[in-house]
């Protein structure tokens, strides 16, 4: 019990810091609290959120520095089309250089709205289902100027 209400008052506590702090840093903190308070709820909040069997989940888990990466491999794996697998090999070989750098090595561009997402920590951890990304985003859209283009 005092555990648990030591952790409930941690996660509050490093919420608000976290939103001090705010960008991808602070979103990352706090998502290494929620799983200091509770592992196996974040480990299943990441299977369904990314549809990746739970074993799996912790295999990555195992992998990474802290929680908090495994999400970050699991979200640019979203966000770039690769597999996990892919961004977190990517991940071993370039942790030291910053997500900015891994996510270029994704093949998600700076400037593009996946790229300010990340960098803004404009993301989502609620353990719900992803849609699967468009296909045609981004190609060829909204190129050149006027009604001719």
């Amino acid at each position: 019990m005092r555990k648990t209400v030591f952790a409930a008052v941690m996660l509050v506590l490093f919420s608000g810091l976290a939103v001090a702090a705010g960008g991808l840093e602070g979103f990352l903190d706090n998502l290494n609290v929620e799983a200091g308070a509770d592992m196996h709820g974040y480990s299943v909040k990441l299977s369904t959120q990314f549809g990746v069997p739970l074993p799996q989940v912790q295999a990555v888990i195992q992998k990474v520095s802290v929680p908090a990466d495994a999400f970050m491999c699991f979200q640019l794996g979203y966000m770039s089309g690769k597999p996990y697998n892919t961004v977190v090999q990517t991940y071993q070989s370039h942790k030291g250089q910053g997500w900015g750098v891994i996510a270029k090595r994704l093949g998600i561009k700076p400037g593009s709205p996946e790229f300010h997402a990340l960098k803004n920590g404009d993301l989502v951890f609620d353990g719900k289902p992803q849609e699967a990304p468009s296909q045609t985003k981004g190609k060829g859209q909204g190129k050149g100027k006027g009604p001719n283009k």
